[in-house]
């Protein structure tokens, strides 16, 4: 529970995810940095003037994603933004930047002062979308985060990541799987479901709350409908699609959905 509310600023918190625009060198970008940035502070502001608890900013603009790795112009361009964010805003900030370029993410963190990054393939293989993540970050991460000084940067760690198969690791089951993240070093771990926007069983939470007592957040397809039985085992709640117009994460926030998740939540908390 401490460290719950040292990461997101409550027990119990509802955490938006920004999805910052199209950035510089990928296929989809339009606009330049300082218009992406101000976008991002713009909802970023919404969300913590309703009653976010916490906020993630994620380049989940940049399809087709690389496999674990990203150039400079990423990394320069998320850290205005999340600079830019952290000026506007006074909740807890995380970043994550895909596909699993956690160094990266871990590296903006640092530079601006965000409490938390989140990370795929901490542990595990799997075979994502992106092609086959084959080796576990966690090693390689965690000695980066002691190299550059970061170790005040949580690492909240996807386990059976979304977007991603996970047969070659099919006898190892959600509860093992959070183990390991919390023997290896995470922070706390991230429970999905198989997409963005879709629902995350009540009942994986449930398993992964009996195997670790890290912080546990439910990382998709969250609704105002499920926030009593989420919260029942999650410390977390990350919503990036069911506030938006038509529950799309493409499009933009929605004020009355924003307010009405701000409103399921607080009665759940109670």
């Amino acid at each position: 529970m401490t460290l719950s509310i040292d990461i997101f600023g409550a027990p119990k918190a509802l955490v938006g995810m920004v999805h910052v625009s199209a950035l510089p060198g990928t296929p989809r970008c339009t606009e330049p940095v300082n218009v992406i940035a101000g976008k991002a502070v713009e909802e970023a502001w919404m969300l913590a003037e309703a009653g976010f608890d916490a906020i993630i900013l994620e380049n989940m603009h940049d399809a087709p994603y690389l496999r674990r790795a990203v150039g400079p112009e990423i990394v320069a361009a998320m850290t205005e933004v999340a600079d830019a964010v952290r000026e506007a805003v006074d909740v807890p900030l995380g970043v994550q930047i895909l596909a699993g370029a956690n160094r990266e993410a871990l590296a903006v963190a640092h530079a601006v002062g965000l409490s938390f990054i989140r990370a795929e393939g901490f542990v595990f293989a799997s075979v994502a979308d992106e092609g086959l993540l084959e080796e576990a970050d966690a090693g390689p991460l965690l000695r980066y985060r002691r190299q550059i000084g970061a170790d005040k940067v949580r690492v909240l760690a996807d386990i059976k990541k979304k977007h991603s198969s996970h047969a070659i690791t099919s006898d190892v089951g959600l509860a093992e799987t959070a183990r390991a993240a919390e023997f290896f070093g995470a922070d706390g771990v991230i429970v999905t479901g198989a997409a963005t926007g879709r629902p995350t069983s009540v009942e994986d939470v449930r398993r992964v709350r009996t195997a670790t007592k890290l912080p546990l957040c439910v990382g998709s397809g969250a609704t105002p409908d499920t926030m009593r039985e989420l919260f029942e085992y999650a410390d977390a709640v990350i919503v990036g699609s069911w506030y938006k117009v038509r529950g799309e994460w493409r499009n933009p926030p929605d004020p009355a959905r924003v307010k009405e998740l701000v409103a399921a939540a607080n009665r759940a908390r109670l």
